[in-house]
C-alpha cells in the first residue's frame, strides 16, 4: 500500500491529525440529526443480537427474528415512556400545595434579606401561582418554540429501530466488510476482534442495566421508607440518570431533593435523602459497578471525563451515553493497526500499557 512507502515528517502527521479531528468534530455536529440514531441502533442491535441468534438456532428466519426484537424493544420503550409521562402528569395534583410551600419560603427568605440586607425581592409574591400563571402567559412563545424544538429532535427516534432492524438483519454482511477493509491481517484475527467487540459492548450494557435494577430497588426502598411520594418514580429516574457518570447522580438525586423541599414540612427530608443516596452512590461506584460491570470498556477515567465533555458538547445527553461505548469500539478497532495501537494505549488504562510497548522496554 502507499501508506506504507510515505516517510511523513513529525509535524505533518501532528498536523494531519489536528485536521482529522477538527473535521470529524465538524461532521458529527452537522450530522447530529443521522448519526446519533444510528449509533443508538447499533448499541440496541448488538443488545438484541443474543435474541436474535437465539431464535434463528431453532430455525426462525433472519428477517423474522429480527422483527421480533425489533417489537420487543419498542414495547420496553413504550412502557418506560408511558411510565415517566403517567407520573409526570400526576405532579400537576400536587401543584396547590408546591405552590403554598413556594409562598412560605419565599416570606422567609424576604424576612432575612430584608433584616440583614435591607433588600426585599417579593420572592413570597412571585411564588403565588397566579404570579407563576402570568409568567407562563407572558413567556408562552419562547415556551412554545422550545417544545416543538425538542418534539422535532425526538423525531429523529423513529429512526433508532429503522437502523436497529438493519443491523440485525445485515450483521454478517457487515462483519464480512469489516474483513475486507482489513484483508491485510488475518480473517480469523479479525472476526475475533469483531466478536470480542460484540461481547464487550453487549456485556457493558447488560452490566449497566443490572446496576440500574439494583439502584432503582435501593432507591425506591429508601424513598418508600421516608414516605416520599412518588417513590418509585424517581428510583427508576435515578437509576436511568446513572447511566451518564459524573453528571448523572447529581441530576438523580436533585429531582427528589427539590420535590421533598417543596411538599413536605422539613427540611429533615432532603436532607436525609441527600445523605441515603450518597450512601447509595458510595456502594455503587465500590462495589456494584466494579464486581457487575467490572473492566469491560478499559478506559482510563481521564479520557472517560474528558469524552463525556466532548460528547455532551456536540451530542447533548446522548452524546454523554454514548460516548462511553463508542471510545471502546474505538479502541478495539485502533488496536488492528499497528500505526493505531498508541491511539489504543491512549484511551485504555495505565494498567495495560505493557501490552502495547516493545518487548525490551517492558523489561526494563
Amino acid at each position: 500500500m502507499l501508506s506504507k512507502h510515505l516517510n511523513l515528517p513529525s509535524y505533518l502527521k501532528a498536523l494531519s491529525v489536528m485536521v482529522f479531528i477538527i473535521v470529524l468534530v465538524f461532521f458529527l455536529i452537522v450530522g447530529k440529526s443521522l448519526l446519533v440514531p444510528l449509533f443508538m441502533g447499533g448499541f440496541f442491535a448488538i443488545l438484541f443480537t443474543p435474541l436474535g441468534m437465539l431464535m434463528e438456532k431453532y430455525r426462525v428466519p433472519r428477517t423474522l427474528s429480527s422483527f421480533i426484537s425489533l417489537l420487543l424493544m419498542v414495547a420496553l420503550v413504550v412502557g418506560l415512556v408511558s411510565f415517566i409521562v403517567g407520573n409526570v402528569v400526576s405532579f400537576t395534583k400536587d401543584f396547590t400545595n408546591v405552590s403554598e410551600r413556594l409562598v412560605s419560603v419565599g416570606q422567609q427568605v424576604d424576612t432575612w434579606t430584608e433584616e440583614n440586607f435591607g433588600i426585599n425581592e417579593k420572592l413570597a409574591e412571585k411564588a403565588e401561582s397566579q404570579y407563576l400563571i402570568n409568567y407562563l402567559d407572558e413567556h408562552s412563545n419562547s415556551i412554545s418554540n422550545f417544545a416543538l424544538n425538542t418534539i422535532g429532535s425526538l423525531s429523529g427516534l423513529v429512526l433508532i429501530p429503522v437502523f436497529m432492524f438493519f443491523f440485525l438483519l445485515y450483521r454478517d454482511h457487515l462483519t464480512r466488510m469489516i474483513v475486507m477493509i482489513y484483508r491485510d491481517k488475518d480473517p480469523t484475527l479479525v472476526k475475533m476482534r469483531i466478536t470480542n467487540l460484540r461481547k464487550v459492548i453487549l456485556n457493558y450494557i447488560v452490566g449497566v442495566g443490572k446496576v440500574m435494577v439494583i439502584l432503582a430497588i435501593l432507591n425506591i426502598t429508601a424513598y418508600s421508607l421516608l414516605g416520599v411520594k412518588h417513590a418509585i418514580f424517581f428510583g427508576i429516574i435515578g437509576a436511568i440518570l446513572n447511566i451518564i457518570p459524573y453528571v448523572g447522580p447529581f441530576f438523580g438525586v436533585l429531582l427528589p431533593i427539590t420535590y421533598s423541599f417543596l411538599t413536605m414540612d422539613s427540611l429533615f427530608y432532603p436532607v436525609a435523602i441527600l445523605v441515603i443516596y450518597q450512601i447509595i452512590q458510595t456502594v455503587e461506584g465500590n462495589f456494584l459497578t466494579p464486581k457487575i460491570v467490572g473492566g469491560n470498556v478499559n478506559l482510563n477515567a481521564f479520557i472517560t471525563f474528558l469524552g463525556l465533555l466532548v460528547g455532551g458538547a456536540i451530542w447533548g445527553v446522548a452524546g454523554m451515553i454514548l460516548v462511553i461505548p463508542t471510545m471502546a469500539i474505538l479502541r478495539e478497532i485502533f488496536e488492528l493497526n499497528e500505526d493505531t495501537r498508541p491511539f489504543a494505549m491512549l484511551l485504555g488504562e495505565e494498567k495495560n500499557d505493557k501490552q502495547y510497548l516493545p518487548e525490551d522496554e517492558t523489561t526494563e
